[in-house]
């Protein structure tokens, strides 16, 4: 079999694995595939296929995104993506080795992702009123625009995760929502009072908002219409005008991360609200931990600080008596 006709099989056949196996959402699979596409492309242009890549092919590729404007963590993506699709051919044995062994991920890929500042997200969650029309539902849009706003924030969602939530997965009464994440994985979020509220009041208005139509989704247009992703971006970055910075929906689910690491909490608490499979994906945070470990320790170790005790040591070491006249 030629490479030309062999390439786009092997790919039909990582998506079809990765659709029935391993469970993911469309648009995942869909992100996978433009990354393996550009790869073969790639691989075309040096007559190569697939299975006759080699690890220099990978460097070079690398390279080439890099050169051709991409930033570090959208290259280190697709060296992950490069890495799943090789271990599925090994593992359906239609080639015996990985070009992407012993290749590192590229520096970037530990930089923090933009986040935004707690009175910058205080602002913006202020400012969703300005999204709403002043026409017909404009009331009602703007108590579901504030209270998408809060639950993007305190549950740290994914805009496709907001979209997805149905009015059951609400808990209330516990304080918490149920979220359906990549690869249909649910995982128990829990909410702050501030969220909870806006919820409550939102629901208040939904059935004026949804005019007498029926959604099994908490989150609705007018006429029980389904919201779309790109509408709830829209909405973002129209709040964010009025901050500042731009803002979308992922810079408030990274600037939940960071402002709970900033306070504390550990890394593995952050994992589960985030919905990450692997802790290695949260510990983009790890730096802002460290941050405030070293902090802590500079204010409650007995010799952080202790200037005095070290002057000492430095004049006895000298010959000198400590308080020498």
């Amino acid at each position: 079999m030629g490479r030309a006709r062999e390439d786009p099989d092997l790919l039909s056949s990582f998506c079809e694995y990765l659709k029935v196996e391993r469970g993911l959402a469309r648009l995942s699979i869909q992100s996978y595939a433009g990354d393996l596409k550009k790869w073969i492309g790639f691989l075309e242009k040096r007559k190569r296929g697939l299975v006759q890549a080699r690890r220099q092919d990978v460097r070079d590729f690398l390279d080439w995104l890099f050169a051709e404007g991409a930033d570090g963590r959208t290259v280190a993506r697709k060296l992950s993506s490069l890495r799943q699709c090789y271990r599925f051919l090994l593992l359906d044995r239609h080639t015996q080795h990985d070009p992407t062994l012993d290749i590192d991920s590229p520096r970037q890929w530990k930089v923090l992702p933009k986040s935004l500042g707690r009175a910058e997200v205080e602002h913006l969650l202020e400012h969703s009123d300005i999204t709403a029309p002043k026409a017909k539902c404009g009331h009602q849009l703007k108590l579901r625009n504030r209270a998408m706003l809060e639950v993007l924030y305190a549950g740290a969602l994914r805009v496709s995760e907001l979209v997805g939530l149905r009015m059951e997965d609400v808990k209330g009464d516990l304080g918490y929502v149920l979220v359906r994440g990549k690869g249909d994985k649910e995982r128990i979020v829990p909410l702050g009072q501030a969220a909870l509220g806006a919820i409550s009041g939102y629901l208040a208005v939904r059935p004026a908002l949804a005019g007498g139509k029926q959604s099994a989704f908490l989150f609705i247009g007018r006429g029980a219409r389904k919201l779309t992703r790109e509408r709830v971006w829209q909405i973002v970055s129209a709040s964010s005008a009025e901050t500042g910075p731009h803002a979308s929906p992922h810079m408030l689910r990274h600037s939940a991360a960071t402002h709970m690491v900033e306070n504390g909490a550990d890394l593995r608490t952050v994992q589960t609200i985030l919905g990450h499979s692997d802790i290695s994906t949260t510990q983009i945070y790890t730096h802002l931990a460290l941050d405030r470990l070293a902090s802590v320790y500079r204010k409650f170790h007995p010799r952080a600080h202790d200037r005095a005790r070290r002057d000492q040591n430095k004049q006895e070491a000298e010959g000198r008596p400590a308080h020498e006249e």
